[in-house]
């Protein structure tokens, strides 16, 4: 008899241990899963599914390389040609990535700075007095960059009188590179694919010359070789942190005012 209630002691004690370490094992699953943590690698890939090319689509803007305007309220004109803004993109809602339901429109960037989008050529925007650096250029209704050497405009802008330490020094014949997506916060489905894009300006990207760097929450490292649209997949719920850097053959960084941008954007269920 003391044999067998030592036994049943030790299965007893087994069966308390293992159990204590599934609930401990729901609970870390639980919290993990509560955060949006995975042990599942980020990826980053090129889109799958083909978008329409846009090849003969013009964006043009009047005047030449520098705009001088007044401070403040600004108001900007450009043509679009053989490209409809404000209509849906043909392939709208199948390639899973989040779509703008005002569909086709203008990324206008000011100094790199998050885009706004503009479904119509003509728009106001504040300028603060000083030196800028403007890059517009057409996009999909998915957000996606229309990548063709007429699809975008780049230009100097002089708002007011500004002093020295407003004026900005940019060579636009040098290597550019300017961030355009992910942006803001994703929800539900749109967590699931979300587009890494991109503009170049006055560089190439290849398998054996410059390169973009990309660095998803400062742990996994990409190298995109190709301009395309690529998407990042297994990001966890929660905010993530995205870089993207311009790099030469050794992968050293290119100098330029805009070519290494990191940004931050929230997923949520």
């Amino acid at each position: 008899m003391k044999k067998i209630g030592l036994l049943t002691f030790a299965l007893s004690l087994l069966l308390a241990v293992g159990c204590n370490e599934g609930k401990k094992k729901d609970k870390e699953e639980d919290k993990k899963e509560a955060v949006g943590v995975t042990d599942t690698l980020v990826t980053i890939t090129p889109l799958m599914e083909e978008s329409p090319e846009y090849s003969e689509a013009t964006l043009t803007h009047p005047g030449g390389d520098v705009i001088e305007v007044p401070a403040g309220s600004v108001d900007f004109d450009f043509k679009v040609e053989n490209y409809e803004l404000g209509v849906q993109t043909e392939n709208a809602g199948e390639n899973g990535l989040a779509n703008s339901g005002n569909g086709q429109h203008i990324h206008f960037i000011l100094d790199n700075g998050p885009y706004s989008a503009h479904y119509e050529s003509e728009f106001s925007k504040d300028i603060e007095e000083g030196e800028h650096v403007l890059l517009a250029f057409l996009s999909r209704s998915y957000h996606e960059a229309v990548k063709n050497p007429s699809s975008f405009v780049v230009k100097k802008i002089v708002a007011g009188n500004p002093s020295e330490d407003q004026k900005m020094d940019i060579d636009f014949s040098g290597e550019h590179l300017f961030y355009s997506r992910p942006k803001g916060t994703y929800k539900g489905k749109d967590t699931e694919k979300v587009l890494l894009d991109f503009f170049l300006v006055g560089t190439e990207i290849s398998e054996n010359g410059n390169k973009v760097k990309v660095v998803v929450n400062n742990n996994e490292e990409y190298l995109i070789n190709e301009w395309v649209p690529h998407v990042i997949e297994n990001m966890p719920l929660g905010e993530n942190k995205i870089q993207i850097t311009l790099v030469d053959e050794d992968l050293k960084p290119i100098p330029g005012p805009f070519n290494s941008t990191t940004r931050t954007i929230t997923l949520e269920k």
